[in-house]
């Protein structure tokens, strides 16, 4: 199988524990471009992805869960949430003292000092949410107890799907703003089939990217459910994964029938995987 595209989320992926890109990762993907293999990156972070995965490295990009899709510098795909659809929550969070913003124009608005919790976000605003006009990417929420979430559902708006992470952290999302759906937009920009993308992940929004692209490539570090949707797992994100695939896969191919052959060798690992028990780091709830 000839991969033709390669995608990778960042956090817990790509990046480091420390958010930053291993020079062995970063000469791999250059090598991968040098080759003529497009190149993206497909995370749940909006503009701040930028401090992290530099230009040089990247064809593409999905950010926002898949929220708006990237080919260079160009929108080519977006599934932005009327605010009228979140207002109603957004001041309902607010006047009850919840922490909640929204991601738009590539800054953040919100209620609470978010530097505190993120340091590496630049650019946020103190909101009125009564004044907001503007289309949204995302919605998020610091959930810090069983009431926050419970508010979030009673005001979650037809259309739209909620993630709730066990640490804290919820996320509204228009319904069709997912990684896969973006990245295929790319391919087919960019003329290439879902079978030759391999694509890297280590968390349950990663899922249905791993699950859509020919190859799914999961983290060591990831979540065993997404290990469970893979057809590969690689060594961790702090010790050269991705480069230690590329390298194995596609910049030194044993041979022809070698992706195959090792994704047959895996299936014994993703059987035990699956049928371990599992508890899964985000809860996905749609409102239809």
């Amino acid at each position: 199988m000839k991969i033709k595209m390669i995608v990778t989320d960042l956090d817990g992926t790509l990046l480091r524990s420390d958010k930053t890109i291993s020079e062995r990762t970063i000469s791999a993907l250059k090598k991968c471009r040098g080759k003529g293999i497009k190149t993206a990156y497909a995370t749940g972070r909006g503009a701040s992805s930028k401090i992290f995965a530099p230009d040089e490295l990247f064809d593409g990009y999905v950010r926002m869960n898949g929220a708006a899709a990237y080919d260079g510098e160009t929108l080519i795909y977006s599934r932005f949430m009327p605010i009228e659809k979140l207002r109603g929550l957004l001041t309902a969070a607010d006047s009850a003292g919840y922490k909640i913003a929204v991601e738009y124009g590539d800054a953040h608005h919100t209620n609470f000092n978010i530097t505190e919790k993120w340091p590496e976000i630049l650019h946020y605003e103190k909101a009125d949410f009564n004044k907001i006009n503007s289309d949204v990417e995302k919605l998020y929420a610091l959930a810090e107890t069983p009431q926050v979430v419970e508010l979030i559902k009673k005001h979650l708006a037809d259309g739209l799907h909620l993630w709730i992470s066990n640490d804290g952290f919820a996320m509204i999302m228009h319904e069709e703003a997912t990684k896969s759906r973006a990245v295929a937009v790319l391919a087919e920009k960019w003329g290439i089939n879902r079978n030759e993308i391999a694509a890297f992940g280590d968390d349950t929004n990663d899922i249905d990217l791993l699950e859509y692209c020919g190859v799914g490539i999961a983290m060591e570090n990831a979540l065993d459910e997404v290990k469970a949707a893979a057809g590969f797992i690689c060594d961790t994100n702090d010790n050269d994964g991705i480069a230690k695939w590329l390298e194995e896969n596609v910049l030194e191919p044993v041979g022809a029938d070698s992706i195959s052959a090792r994704r047959s060798n895996e299936s014994i690992l993703r059987a035990d995987i699956e049928s371990a028990p599992t508890e899964s780091r985000f809860i996905r709830i749609r409102k239809m």
